[in-house]
């Protein structure tokens, strides 16, 4: 299917997504939307958290080996189940055939969650961040006012969609672009910094562990910090059916991609700390910005303009991997058939990229972010964990299926452990009322799943308006089954 689509037998029109996502924008993918607005805001949470510069990088470092350790179970369920949609796929393959009436609960709790909550705020923090940083330059000496930046990040949510639903090759070559631009920024950092510290500027690397924490519960923020920095490491799990060659693609990716990620923040750590003090970098909202006024002076304007193109690679790879979930939901019958068709022109998942799309924008209108980052990490881990430990289930019930890449079992325990630890942590530590708010909003999709998706009973009497409002939706954006 690389050259093409599937053909449909009454049009002679492609309908299905096209493999055009290869080794390298899958690499690109990976990263691009993990450095995001993380690496440019979370150093003072993770400095804070640690206490000392030491501890701080090797939190980073620390982050980095979770995420990868998780990233390839990841790899092996996705090699093994080669279908797009990311976790939904995995859930459905493992629990969907042990039951007819719960199996299928674990992939559908996760869809309700994912759809709205885990995927949109991420993509809502994305575009927040961007519309931060986009505006900052003309508002270098006051904070910029809260309707300007939703306004901006509303108008980058329409461009994405738009960029998404058009083509998905442009919207892999824009991600690739602004991979770059990001690498560069991160780039400049590195340098800046490693000049400074040539030229005697070394104090702030010299205090090493000196006033490391040892709360463990502050140790902790450091880590959902420095983790909120990584999340996307999973995205391209999302796009499994148009990767090629899934199963030499999707591990080399991980591996790459995310080692590669986590020097570059290591290295943009360094390059703060050449330039800015601990105490300095703990103050600032925005330490990159910061940063630039420090090292660049008149020039210190492009700074906010690499952060705002790191966002928007970031939303776009985001979106990207998103539309492939509520596409794989609605194809196992777990939301409106719409949502899995394609468009006829551009082959892209049109109905779930503007579901997603539109979801996102109705959480930047009421929302902050420090909200949305809290409820989407305590969320997100539920879903990470869950997964991992569905891979230890297909160890027992499919002892023999085809395993293109496999993890040692003990990886896959340790990343359970890990996200275990990361949900309850929290709840101990500093028990708040969104956790249960978080709770109950799970536990809700119980009350859509059994009559809605398992008896079936309003979908008859409600049928003659879906189906209208379908042909509607095909009429209108072109697309097919």
């Amino acid at each position: 299917m690389a050259g093409g689509g599937k053909l449909d037998g009454k049009s002679g029109m492609a309908s299905e997504l096209d493999r055009h996502v290869g080794l390298v924008s899958g690499i690109f993918l990976i990263m691009g939307t993990m450095i995001g607005s993380g690496i440019f805001i979370s150093p003072k949470g993770v400095l804070e958290g640690a206490g000392s510069v030491g501890l701080g990088l090797i939190t980073w470092m620390a982050c980095g080996v979770v995420v990868t350790l998780a990233a390839l179970c990841y790899a092996e369920l996705g090699t093994m189940i080669p279908k797009s949609g990311g976790e939904h796929s995995y859930l459905m393959h493992t629990y969907g055939k042990l039951n007819k009436c719960f199996g299928p609960i674990p992939a559908f709790l996760f869809d309700w969650v994912g759809l709205f909550i885990i995927r949109p705020t991420m993509f809502a923090i994305m575009t927040l961040s961007l519309g931060t940083y986009a505006i900052k330059p003309f508002f270098l000496d006051c904070q910029p006012p809260e309707s300007a930046i939703k306004a901006v990040s509303l108008s980058a949510i329409i461009v994405i969609a738009f960029i998404n639903g058009y083509s998905a090759k442009m919207a892999t070559h824009i991600q690739n672009i602004c991979t770059v631009v990001k690498l560069i920024a991160i780039l400049i950092l590195t340098i800046g910094g490693i000049i400074k510290i040539s030229q005697g500027n070394s104090e702030n690397i010299q205090d090493g562990f000196e006033d490391t924490e040892t709360d463990v519960s502050l140790i902790a923020i450091a880590f959902y910090n420095g983790l909120w920095a990584f999340d996307g490491w999973n995205n391209l799990n999302f796009v499994t059916e148009e990767l090629k060659n899934p199963g030499r693609n999707l591990p080399i990716s991980i591996m790459v991609g995310i080692p590669l990620t986590t020097a570059c923040y290591v290295l943009a750590n360094i390059g703060y700390l050449g330039v800015m003090s601990k105490e300095e970098i703990v103050v600032s909202h925005a330490v990159a910005v910061a940063w630039g006024q420090r090292m660049m002076g008149v020039a210190a304007f492009i700074m906010p303009i690499f952060v705002s193109i790191s966002c928007f690679g970031a939303a776009n790879g985001c979106l990207f991997a998103s539309g492939r979930l509520c596409f794989a939901a609605a194809r196992e019958g777990h939301f409106p058939q719409v949502f899995s068709f394609i468009s006829l022109n551009g082959r892209t998942p049109l109905p779930s990229i503007i579901l997603t799309a539109f979801i996102g924008a109705c959480l930047i209108i009421p929302g902050d972010l420090s909200t949305l980052i809290d409820f989407f990490s305590f969320s997100a881990w539920i879903a990470y964990g869950f997964t991992v430990f569905s891979l230890l289930v297909l160890r027992r019930t499919e002892p023999k299926a085809e395993r293109p890449f496999r993890v040692p079992t003990v990886i896959a325990v340790f990343v359970v452990l890990t996200s275990l630890y990361l949900i309850l942590a929290p709840i101990i530590q500093s028990p708040r009322v969104e956790f249960l708010y978080a709770f109950l909003f799970i536990a809700s999709g119980l009350l859509l799943y059994f009559p809605f998706v398992y008896f079936k009973a309003f979908r008859r009497p409600l049928q003659p308006v879906v189906d209208w409002i379908t042909i509607k939706i095909q009429k209108t954006f072109l697309v097919v089954p």
